[in-house]
């Protein structure tokens, strides 16, 4: 004998209204926790990361360019990439701490 079936069928045969959305529901819950919720975090901390920037530290550009924090303004940093060479990019354009990499 099949199981009765009411639970989940209205009164006209067709499925309810909300077993129709259920499904729609759990894949914004799970688009939410894999890729929204991380990419807030991680772009959080970088936010607070660039603020806290100081004299000496290492970063990264979005660009790619390598170099160490000579000042900070508030929307930019003047950053020695070279010997006599500085430039000035935004505090956007930073996009993290350079790592340490032992020769």
């Amino acid at each position: 004998m099949i199981p009765d079936s009411n639970l989940f069928v209205a009164a006209g045969g067709a499925p309810s209204g909300l077993i129709q959305i259920l499904p729609l529901i759990l894949i914004g819950g799970i688009f939410y926790f894999l890729l929204i919720a991380p990419e807030r975090r991680r772009r959080k901390q970088l936010q607070a990361t660039v603020e806290a920037l100081k004299r000496g530290d290492r970063v990264v550009t979005q660009g790619g360019l390598y170099g160490e924090v000579v000042s900070t303004e508030p929307t930019s940093v003047i950053l020695k990439i070279a010997d006599g060479v500085k430039v000035k990019v935004t505090k956007a354009a930073v996009s993290g701490m350079a790592e340490e990499t032992k020769s």
